[in-house]
């Protein structure tokens, strides 16, 4: 039992003794911390990227029943001019102005929709981009670890450098710096 306890003890001893671990420390806490960091604000991000979704779907539904409409009123008219009895003059400008106001109506739906859908991809940039940052900080911490137990410099330094460009991708994110990269949101979606 006390050459447990001694093997432990020597342990504790060589590690705090070790330059490695004490950056090993370091880094782990500033790559985490940076790390809760992102995720707060991905979150935010993602609630946003599904409001600007639910925006353009709710636009989109207006958009097809106001087509319905124009659609419904331009078959009432064929039908009133084919007719042609006395009085449905009237009830052909009415008809006529409608589908007029719906083209309009669909016209600025349209343009929402797809403003509301451009948001979504604007903000999925960045949403992509955080989850890269999450990434290369998650990888990063894993080989923060391995280097503390083999007490290896190169793999400290490997670590701090995926370490240091998920930093620069999420500071980027922060300040809607575009540094998204496709090929790497295709492999990772």
């Amino acid at each position: 039992m006390e050459d447990i306890a001694d093997t432990i003890q020597e342990s504790i001893e060589q590690a705090s003794k070790s330059k490695i671990n004490s950056m090993v420390a370091l880094f782990v806490a500033i790559t985490a911390t940076f790390m809760a960091l992102c995720n707060v604000k991905d979150g935010n991000i993602v609630q946003a990227m599904s409001q600007a979704q639910a925006n353009a779907i709710n636009a989109w539904s207006y958009f097809e029943a106001k087509s319905t409409k124009q659609s419904i009123t331009e078959k009432s008219l064929e039908l009133l001019k084919v007719d042609n009895k006395a009085g449905s003059q009237d009830l052909i400008k009415t008809y006529t102005a409608q589908v007029a106001r719906y083209e309009k109506e669909k016209n600025e739906i349209k343009a929402q929709a797809e403003g509301f859908q451009k948001q979504y991809d604007d903000i999925n940039l960045f949403d992509d981009q955080f989850d890269m940052t999450d990434a290369l900080l998650t990888i990063s911490i894993a080989m923060l670890g391995i280097s503390s137990l083999t007490q290896k410099k190169w793999l400290l330094y490997f670590s701090g450098s995926v370490s240091l460009i998920g930093i620069i991708l999420g500071l980027a994110a922060f300040m809607k710096i575009s540094l998204h990269s496709d090929f790497i949101s295709k492999i990772l979606g």
